[in-house]
């Protein structure tokens, strides 16, 4: 294919790799990097509302961090699984 991005491993195209989120657990301050599956992203009606979690790999903390429109666009282009939440007004 010309014009074909490489990941620099032979044989494996760019779009091909796993995706890797850099993360941080605020209890242990231990700095890691995720796949796209230990992570979860709630979308809500506001920004109160919308927010990513994890596991922290180290210590087994649940964290959960508040995500805006850029880390909802990263993580969604990601893989990252995503729930919609509703309101129920």
């Amino acid at each position: 294919m010309a014009g074909a991005e490489r990941s620099g491993v032979p044989g494996i195209p760019r779009q091909h790799r796993p995706v890797v989120f850099k993360a941080a657990c605020p209890d242990c301050r231990e700095r890691f990097e995720l796949a796209a599956g230990a992570l979860r992203l709630a979308v809500g009606a506001s920004p109160r509302t919308t927010f990513y979690s994890f596991t922290c790999p180290e210590c087994g903390a649940a964290v959960r961090k508040p995500a805006g429109e850029r880390i909802v666009e990263l993580l969604t282009g990601g893989g990252v699984r995503t729930l919609r939440l509703h309101s129920t007004v």
